[in-house]
Formats: structure tokens, sequence, C-alpha cells
């Protein structure tokens, strides 16, 4: 039998080719056969003329196994479909065939990983190659090259792996030859010691070739990438140099027209200008506005030269006024201190806890319990607690103050506009602790309390009831000792599609500040999340708010843009605009809600038509200052993927603590064991709370009913309820619940019925006495 040819690149791949011995039958044995190991593929033939048209078998190696039986002998299969039984004229060439086909398995492998990879990772919003002479054959050529010396450098890897694994079985003979005396095995133990040395000599030359055919691919792409480079760069200065022409033009285009109308505009015109206009027209000669690169899908912001910037921002009128003094102060002061009671000594701060116990990896059929929920209410399905996450919705809603600090800052604005981004920020961060939150928070019972006391450390004083079951509704009171007052009432609505879940919170969100007495109100968006059946889970908020200033009329509009498979902005986009009473625009927001926002104040605007015909729309292009950044995510601590994607502040929020009320989620059994990974426990112990609710809302039913029969009997009279004629009698409550810590009354501000902190509470707390409080657990 001939010896194999030695490994030649090809631009396909490796190609390795040679007779070895493959077992047909029991009759014929062993015959003889060309085989060819080509692009992870080995096909073999009768002879080599056979190599133009007639195949006799091939296996990709890609899934393929590889095993050796001996000295000689090799077996190649795919799984049971297809298996040749090798044999080589000797070890040494046995081995060339071995690592031949090592070497193009993991190759294989790797390019099919790569392949499956890049179509489940191909996102619609990545930008397509710009057009241009030959644009898509460079890309093309340098993914190529990559690619080539990524396959090199795993030839690389595999070749150590194989040299590590001879050179030790080389030492082990040695080993084993200076044990022995000179007796008859000698012989034996040393043609088998030249023979792994055969090997060893055989796999380091191979890593040599791969090391040169590296290295020579590295030195003549370098040479180019080092060309292409120096031409961007060249490129992009002469476009920057163009840029900058052009905005000089515009510049003087605008002096020109600017100048012309001044002098036609009559002298009372010019002396009844205000203040604030003429210092903007001083500043005009220096003025070098850009036009916008895209258009936005409402407004368009034009970017200022930075060198406005750092001229104008003393002299434009109040705009150093209105911005806060004391950002950078505020998160330097003592916050352990209370700042009421400048006297009260500094109190150590509580040590929180930093994890919590990993996520049991337990499976579960969902289709079995989901296909029977398709148009329900979500809170009125039984679940178990594998949806859930081990806080409940008292304590998620909590986690709206994870970005207290923006409060903090707004309550310190001299201007209303300013702090009206800053609340704007607020009301978008809230959603940031979602993006990866896939899990369903604990309905909370009826009566259901949580505190969330960091008044020595951040404070304020946080507590939410559950006052209502039916719909479910949960009131939210905020205090700050730093000048603001947040609180809330929140029902959510959901129904499962089958294919998406839709949430969608009902109720406004109230935040007034102490300085200037603004009051602020806005609305939460929608949530939805997809793949609920098939798929993995992932969520998107979407819809408009307006967060506005009841008492001086300013309002910010803000759009979360839902995630569409042809957009081509950014993934989870928020934008707004800040406008005063009049309309008047101050301030444009933008960012996205799971990373970061940023705001920036509106020199001018103009509009823009949007097309022809009568769909063509009006756009507002803004020019704007240097934008500043309002608002960043805080990173998630390590092992989040692990403890449910929760944040520092959401892994605190069911820790253990001494006082709390005895109706507080942290007490609350069934949550407490799914915390510690009893999910089975769990789940018995959630059913057991909820037909303990049934009973008692059931019991408060009839005590309801009876009081409604005495009262008529009193009057003597007996009336079906059928028969009511007024609609507000036959729309009465069931039962006479009423929450223990808010009241329900109407929000003079939005003319609602709501419910609102009536007091008691943190009285309660310090005296320690709960006896009030509804046995729930």
């Amino acid at each position: 039998m001939s010896e194999p040819k030695t490994p030649t690149p090809t631009p396909a791949g490796d190609t390795y080719k040679g007779w070895v011995f493959k077992w047909t039958n029991y009759i014929k044995g062993y015959q003889r056969r060309w085989f060819v190991l080509s692009n992870g593929l080995l096909s073999y033939y009768r002879t080599q003329a056979e190599m133009g048209h007639t195949c006799r078998g091939t296996i990709n190696l890609a899934t393929a196994t590889i095993a050796v039986d001996d000295a000689c002998n090799f077996v190649i299969s795919n799984g049971g479909a297809q298996t040749y039984h090798l044999k080589a004229s000797c070890e040494v060439e046995r081995q060339r065939w071995i690592t031949a086909l090592e070497l193009a398995k993991a190759k294989a492998a790797r390019m099919q990983a790569e392949s499956d990879d890049s179509g489940d990772d191909f996102s619609p919003s990545s930008p397509p190659v710009p057009p241009g002479q030959g644009g898509g054959s460079q890309n093309s050529e340098v993914q190529s090259s990559l690619r080539t010396l990524g396959s090199k450098v795993e030839d690389l890897s595999t070749c150590n792996d194989l040299i590590s694994k001879h050179g030790s079985a080389l030492q082990r003979s040695l080993s084993e030859l200076d044990s022995l005396r000179l007796t008859g095995e000698a012989g034996d133990k040393i043609r088998q010691v030249t023979e792994r040395a055969t090997l060893f000599r055989i796999t380091s030359n191979a890593m040599i070739n791969a090391c040169r055919d590296f290295l020579t691919l590295a030195q003549v792409h370098s040479k180019r990438w080092q060309k292409a480079l120096q031409a961007e760069r060249e490129q992009r200065m002469r476009l920057e140099e163009t840029l900058e022409q052009l905005a000089k033009q515009h510049n003087n285009l605008e002096r020109a027209f600017r100048g012309a109308a001044q002098a036609n505009t009559a002298a009372d015109n010019k002396s009844s200008a205000g203040p604030g206009k003429g210092e903007a027209s001083d500043e005009d000669d220096d003025n070098e506005f850009f036009d916008a690169m895209e258009e936005a899908p409402e407004f368009i912001t034009v970017p200022a030269d930075p060198q406005f910037h750092k001229r104008s921002s003393s002299n434009i009128s109040g705009f150093n006024s209105e911005m806060c003094p004391d950002d950078q102060s505020l998160n330097e002061e003592p916050l352990a201190i209370n700042q009421e009671s400048p006297s009260q000594e500094v109190v150590p701060m509580k040590k929180r806890r930093a994890r919590i116990p990993d996520k049991p990896n337990y499976s579960l059929n969902l289709w079995s319990i989901m296909k029977n929920c398709i148009g329900k209410e979500l809170s009125k399905i039984p679940m178990p607690v594998n949806f859930n996450e081990p806080i409940s919705m008292l304590q998620r809603l909590s986690e709206d103050l994870e970005y207290h600090e923006l409060l903090d800052k707004a309550a310190k604005c001299q201007s209303s506009l300013e702090q009206l981004c800053y609340v704007a920020a607020f009301s978008i961060s809230s959603y940031s602790t979602t993006v990866h939150r896939t899990g369903k928070p604990f309905n909370p019972l009826l009566g259901e309390t949580y505190e969330l006391d960091r008044r020595r450390e951040s404070g304020y004083r946080s507590l939410c009831e559950q006052v209502s079951h039916h719909p479910p509704a949960a009131a939210h009171h905020v205090i700050s000792d730093r000048g603001w007052t947040l609180r809330q009432e929140i029902t959510v609505a959901s129904k499962f599609r089958g294919k998406y879940l839709s949430i969608m919170p009902l109720g406004t969100i109230h935040a007034i500040f102490e300085k200037g007495n603004n009051h602020y109100t806005w609305k939460k968006v929608t949530t939805t999340v997809h793949n609920i059946i098939v798929g993995k889970l992932w969520i998107d908020q979407s819809g408009e708010i307006d967060v506005v200033n009841h008492t001086t009329g300013d309002r910010c509009h803000l759009k979360f843009a839902p995630y569409s498979y042809f957009s081509r902005d950014v993934a989870r986009k928020v934008t707004g605009v800040v406008m005063d009473k009049d309309g008047k625009a101050h301030y444009v927001l933008s960012g996205t809600w799971d990373e970061k926002m940023e705001f920036s104040r509106v020199m001018q605007s103009s509009s823009r038509g949007g097309g022809d015909g009568a769909e063509g729309k009006q756009k507002t292009v803004y020019q704007t200052l240097k934008a500043r950044e309002v608002w960043r995510k805080n990173p998630l601590p390590d092992g989040a993927e692990t403890m449910y994607f929760f944040t520092d502040l959401a892994l605190t929020l069911n820790e253990p603590e001494e006082g709390v009320a005895t109706t507080d989620s942290r007490r609350r059994p069934d949550q407490r064991l799914m915390e510690e990974g009893h999910w089975e426990e769990a789940n018995a112990e959630k059913q057991r709370l909820e037909e303990k609710q049934r009973g008692v809302r059931r019991e408060r039913e009839r005590e309801a009913a009876s009081q409604r029969s005495s009262s008529q009997s009193e009057e003597g009279e007996t009336v079906d309820e059928d028969s009511f004629t007024d609609p507000s009698l036959k729309s009465a409550p069931h039962d006479n619940y009423k929450a223990m810590w808010f009241e329900r009354c109407e929000d003079p501000t939005t003319g609602e019925q709501v419910h609102i902190y009536k007091g008691g509470y943190w009285e309660a707390k310090e005296r320690g006495s709960w006896e009030a409080c509804p046995d729930i657990f």
C-alpha cells in the first residue's frame, strides 16, 4: 500500500488523501480503497480514477466519532447509519490519519457552530453594509481572512492537545524502559518507544507546519490591513474638512439672513426684544449648527458646535441658573445623618445581604398549564411557583425606588423644567430592572403589606399595602427627608393571548416636591412578555405617557418605541420632549429604558416637511446643546443570572428584618420556601394560603349580605337585588373590607377614586403594636 500524501492546504480547507484498507464483508474481508479527507468530509473510492464521477460513500466528521481498535485499526462512525472499519499498513500511518481526522473534525464542528450562531444572532436592527465601490466584496474578503486565521488558531490548539497526549504516552514508555532490566521484553519496549517517538515527531511537524501557515497568512494580511486603515483615516479627514466647510457656509448664510432681517426691522421692534433674545443674538456670530444625520420618527435633534456650548453657557439667559448646583455634592453628603435632626448621632449602617440561594433547575411542561388559560385574567389563574420569582408584587413595586437619587437631584433643581427632566428619567428608570426579569412576582394576599425603611441610608421610607384582591390593587406611599413624596395606586390588568402576555398597569403615580410645591403625575406603559409557549422569553415596553406638572402646566411627552423586526432604530428606544405650558420645547430626552437617558437643552426649533400628499407630516427640528447624561443603569451583581437577575436592591427586599408588621411580605411562608429552593413545599403552602384567603373572602361576603338584609328588615322592606332601579345599589361591593393603613377617597388632582396613606404605620412600628393587623399567613 502506498504512503498517504501529506496534507495540502487548499482555499476550501485542508485535504488529505491516501490508500487505506476498508472492511467490506466476511467473504472479501479488508479491501484497499482510495480515501479523500476534505472540508470535514471523508469520502472513499475504489480507485483514484473514480474521484471524478463515482463516490462510494461519505461521512460528515462534524457529528462522527473516531475510535482506535489496535495498532493499525481504527473505526469512524456517525451514530449508526454509517460505520467504516479501517486498517492502515502500520501504526505510524494510522496515527497520521487519526491526526488529520481529528483536526478536520474539530474544524467541521467549529464551522457548524458558527453557522448556527450566525443564524440565531441575526439582528434586524443591525445596519446594512453601506453602498459603495467594492464595499460588499471587501467586507466578505475581511470576513474570509478572519475565518481562515481563526481556523489556523484552532488547528494550533488541537495540535497542542495531541502533542500533550503523545508526549505523556512517550514519557510513560521511557519510564517503563528505565525500570526494565535487560530481558526478552527489552526489544519490544524499545520498538514501542521508537514508535511513540515517531508519532510525537509527526505531530510536532504538523504543528510546526500549522504555525508556519498562520504566520505567513498573518504577514500577508497585515500589510493589506495597514493600507486599508491608512486609506480610511485619510478619507475620514477629508470628510471632516468637508463638514467643517459646509458648517461655516451654513453659518455665514444664517448670519447674512439675520443681518438683512435686522436691517429692515423698525427701531421700536428692536427695543421690544427681551434680554434673553438679545443675548442669543450676540452669540450668533459664533454659533455653528450642523444638519441632522438621520431623521427621528417624530422630531429631529441638531447638535450645536461644542465650542458654542463653552462660549454661550455663561451668557444664555438663565441656563446656568437652571442647572442643579448641587449635583456633585449630592453624592458626597453624609446620607446616614437625618437632615431634620442635625444633633442626631451617626448610626452604623446595616450590612445588607448581597446573595440569595441560586435558582434551582426544575423542568416544567409550560403548555400543559397554559393551554387552558387563554383569554383569562392572569390574577385568577392558579400557577405553580415555577413561574415566579421569590418576591411579591408589593416588593416589585418598591423596586421603583432603585434610582431614588433622581428624585433627590430633582428636589434641588432651581428650574421646574429641568426638574421635570429628572422626574421623567425616574419614570423611565423603573423599567430597567425588567429587561431580564421574566419571572412573575407573587400575587399579594389581601391586607399584605411591605415596608422598605431606608431612612438611614437613603433618607426615605416606603410602605405598600394590597388594598383590593379582585381586581388586584396595591397602594404605595414614600416619604423622603430630602424634600419629596411619592404615592401611587396600581391595578394590574393582564391577558394571556397564547403567544404573548400583555401586562397593563392602571393607575396614576404622583411625585410632590416641597420646594416650589410642584406636583407631577404620570402613568405606566404596557409591558409585553413574548414567546410564552415556544422560544426564549423576552420583555418589551411600549406606549406613550405624559409627565405633567400640575403646578406650572409643564409637560414631558415620552414615547417608548415597540420592538420591530424591520426597524433600524436602537432597541428599547425612548424619546421625549419637555415643554412649558405654552407648548414651547426646552429639553429633549433620548436613550433606552434598559441602559441610560440623556437630555439636551433646546436652543431653537423649526418645522420641516415630512413628504408630499395628504400623509406628509411636519417634523420638528430641535437645535440643541451638548447632551448630558441624566441616568444610567447600575450593573447587575456578580452571578445575577443564577439569582433571578435581581439587582442589588432586589436582593435585599426579602431579607428578614425584625420589627416589621405581621402582614409583611417577608413573613410570607411560600415565598420564603421558594427563595430557599424548596419549590414543592412552596407550592403546597401557596395553595393553603389561597384557600385561606378564599374562605375569609366568603365570610366577609356573608357578613355584608347579612348587614344588607338586616338594614332592609329594619326599614320594613324586602327588596330583590334584581329589582334595584338605582345603578349604584347594584354595583355596591360584596364585602365590607377596608384597608388597614390607607383610606379610599377622591384624589384632589386627578379626580380618581384612590387609596391614600392615612398614617399610623410607622408609629405602630415604634411601639411594636401589631395587634390590629389581620392574620393572613
